[in-house]
């Protein structure tokens, strides 16, 4: 009899808010200035889909190397889709509160496509690797069809993972409060709401933090060590730089990608009690930055794409004369 009074105050007391309030961006200097938001915003998304475009419309970009890139340009698109948008209506309509399933769905959204950017980056730093360390045996290892499958693969795990991670919420009682220190759904500041046991919550967050943040960076750091050995043995400088060139553009995104979110951990550990400001601004940017720089990246750092942009150029240039011709 005491056992079914215990479950039935459980039942009772399991309380699952309405609306979840989002007071990330309390008290902190300058927010006033978040119309920068539309600015990376549309950046964003008009960068990377001319990346898109780019690679779908010219044939001689459907090579592994930019299939990933393509990859990564998709999930920089959702993953500002999925955040700035609902930041701006934060600001634009003073309106701080999300309901509970909406909450869910940005949560996941914003996870999952970075996750994915996390992957692409090491898929990316692999194909480097063969590339640079194994240039004979490249086009036999790494094809179309391989690198379509692991990028599938990628999605795959990314969607197993996050929409399993979102949904361990469902299970949590939030009879305390239901303010989110955050600037979006973020899952940590919301599973530590709970009243009840969040213990399975605490270890998919520590499991999906190892997968896409430890070990991209850990293979890729593995990855550019193995090519800065094979890069010692060709004898010529000029080999080495022609060599490492074709690596600057994927060092610089890895770069942009992992720092700020790598700075956000190490001063975590190191503080123990970072100010919740600096979390919330290193994370925003975090997010944020990546999708608008990557696309300027790969544009103005990879031959391919500054060959393709002049061939344009001039098509363009040389379809004006006839026009005003005729």
């Amino acid at each position: 009899m005491s056992a079914l009074n215990s479950s039935s105050l459980k039942n009772i007391s399991f309380v699952r808010p309405e609306y979840f309030f989002i007071s990330g961006f309390s008290g902190i200097p300058f927010i006033n200035y978040y119309y920068v938001l539309v600015f990376i915003y549309i950046i964003a998304v008009f960068g990377n889909s001319f990346v898109v475009v780019m690679i779908i419309s010219d044939r001689s970009l459907h090579t592994p190397k930019y299939l990933g890139i393509f990859n990564l340009a998709l999930a920089d698109i959702g993953e500002t889709n999925a955040l700035i948008p609902n930041l701006i209506k934060t600001f634009l309509f003073d309106s701080q509160y999300i309901s509970y399933d909406a909450c869910l769905a940005n949560m996941f959204f914003v996870f999952f496509f970075s996750s994915v950017q996390a992957l692409t980056l090491v898929v990316l730093a692999y194909d480097r690797f063969i590339a640079i360390c194994l240039p004979l045996r490249y086009h036999a290892i790494v094809s179309n069809s391989v690198m379509s499958v692991v990028l599938i693969g990628v999605w795959t795990l990314c969607t197993a993972l996050n929409s399993t991670t979102v949904a361990l919420i469902t299970r949590l009682s939030f009879c305390k409060t239901s303010v989110v220190k955050s600037y979006f759904c973020d899952y940590g500041p919301v599973y530590t709401l709970a009243c009840n046991d969040n213990t399975v919550n605490s270890v998919m967050a520590k499991l999906c933090t190892t997968l896409f943040v430890y070990v991209p960076l850990i293979a890729i750091g593995v990855s550019y060590l193995v090519i800065l050995l094979a890069l010692s043995k060709i004898t010529t400088w000029t080999g080495r730089l022609k060599a490492l060139k074709t690596c600057i553009s994927h060092l610089l995104v890895v770069g942009v990608f992992l720092l700020p979110i790598m700075s956000t951990y190490i001063s975590a550990y190191i503080t123990m009690s970072p100010h919740p400001n600096s979390r919330i601004i290193n994370s925003l940017l975090s997010n944020s930055i990546p999708p608008t720089l990557n696309p300027i990246i790969y544009v103005l750092s990879t031959k391919e794409f500054k060959v393709l942009i002049l061939k344009m150029l001039k098509k363009r240039s040389s379809v004006r004369p006839q026009v005003s011709a005729k």
